[in-house]
């Protein structure tokens, strides 16, 4: 008797590859339900089986290719707040400058705007486990004496996050690990 559970992860995971190698090569625009099928070796009716759309699927092909569906992991926290931000956006940059993965943030960020299903999904399994630990991180270092007390967290985190995928969104200058570490000396110096 066929072992159905490892045919549906194996269906799922060549679903998974077809969007993102569709998203890379011709676009999010021209990436459809019926292509990601066919590139996968499936029925149309099996994607929408487990996936509302496109938009849906592409978010769990995202989610397994940048976390290895192990969910979010703590930032480190070493005692030297700019030394641990260094690390975690200079991954950032190597992530966001990946081909493999630029292509398809791009398309959730954009399709985000428009679809308020993929939007809540986007907030819940990415942006809101990512705000958490970067809340955690930034309290640790207010209990270490390396952040005023008061900071309001919400906002540091912008300063120091949002510059970095501002840069990314728009294109406006070079996206490095050099860009990285300039952004935390300069945010960790404006929120001690």
């Amino acid at each position: 008797m066929p072992n159905v559970a490892r045919r549906s992860e194996r269906s799922r995971r060549a679903i998974l590859g077809a969007a993102l190698d569709l998203v890379e090569e011709v676009g999010y625009a021209k990436t459809s339900v019926e292509g990601i099928a066919a590139r996968a070796g499936v029925g149309k009716q099996t994607i929408y089986r487990w996936w509302p759309s496109k938009g849906a699927v592409l978010l769990d092909a995202v989610l397994a290719l940048s976390e290895g569906e192990q969910g979010v992991e703590p930032l480190p926290d070493t005692g030297d707040l700019a030394a641990d931000l260094k690390v975690v956006l200079r991954a950032t940059v190597d992530e966001l400058t990946n081909p493999r993965y630029d292509a398809p943030m791009r398309a959730l960020a954009s399709e985000s705007l428009h679809d308020s299903a993929l939007y809540d999904a986007w907030r819940e399994r990415i942006d809101g486990p990512l705000t958490l630990i970067r809340e955690e991180r930034l309290r640790s270092a207010q209990a270490a004496g390396e952040l005023r007390a008061d900071l309001d967290l919400a906002l540091a985190i912008d300063l120091i996050w949002g510059p970095l995928f501002h840069r990314w969104l728009q294109g406006s200058g070079p996206l490095t690990p050099q860009f990285a570490d300039q952004l935390v000396d300069a945010a960790v110096a404006g929120l001690r």
